[in-house]
């Protein structure tokens, strides 16, 4: 990873700017902290306490803590006590670059292996921390320099630009009678995705809303005229466009 905060500015040969290896400077279990901490930012748009990043992380609050220390003295993050944490420039870019990682490997393994979309985030997961930036740009290069994942989630560029990760409206949020098209379905739960699969709720599905019951379920029609009723906090994990 690169610790000069540079975002990518032009190579003059035109080439992609070097990217060390994260291997080269921080760990994978620290490289896993920084990503929670980077979707846990753009979830609530605040700073993250250390009980949020250990209910994601599934760790206690002294493990959190004592890593949230070795990141500060990196320079990824900044903390203050009390108000819990946020990336820096340097953090930020660690960050985007995991993601490039996963998110590429994502679409390699349905692609080009076959893998379901339901089983590849655990595998990229595994993955993600130990290829090479040149594995990782002939992947990009293979698959066509792809802008979003299986999942719908944006890919960040090789020059590691900021993407959009709110992109959309959350679909327990659409009204009555809304038609919209799924752009992003949340992939840290696979019993979730493999409902959804199974239902044929993918990225590029339209829908149109039916009812919002009092019950907290979200009840929708697809194309083939199905109706199928989804609980509030599964239709939370679906991003829309197109509402109306």
């Amino acid at each position: 990873m690169t610790g000069d905060g540079d975002r990518g500015d032009a190579d003059p040969s035109g080439e992609a700017p070097e990217r060390r290896a994260s291997s080269e400077v921080i760990s994978a279990v620290m490289e896993d902290y920084i990503k929670a901490i980077y979707a846990i930012e753009r979830d609530t748009g605040e700073r993250v306490s250390t009980s949020a990043l250990a209910d994601y992380l599934d760790v206690t609050a002294p493990t959190v803590s004592s890593m949230i220390k070795k990141l500060a003295e990196r320079g990824l993050v900044d903390r203050e006590e009390y108000k819990g944490v946020t990336l820096t420039d340097d953090g930020e870019l660690v960050a985007l670059e995991i993601l490039r990682h996963h998110r590429l490997l994502e679409s390699f393994l349905t692609e080009q292996l076959d893998y379901s979309w339901v089983d590849v985030h655990d595998e990229a997961d595994r993955l993600e921390h130990h290829i090479s930036e040149e594995f990782e740009r002939r992947v990009a290069a293979k698959l066509g320099e792809p802008d979003v994942d299986p999942h719908g989630d944006p890919i960040p560029s090789d020059a590691l630009e900021p993407v959009n990760e709110a992109a959309g409206t959350v679909l327990s949020e659409c009204e009555e009678g809304d038609v919209v098209e799924v752009n992003r379905v949340r992939d840290r739960d696979p019993d979730e995705l493999e409902y959804l699969d199974k239902v044929g709720i993918v990225p590029g599905t339209t829908l149109t809303v039916v009812e919002i019951a009092p019950i907290g379920m979200v009840e929708i029609e697809l194309d083939d005229g199905s109706t199928v009723s989804l609980p509030e906090h599964v239709a939370a994990t679906i991003r829309v466009v197109g509402s109306s």
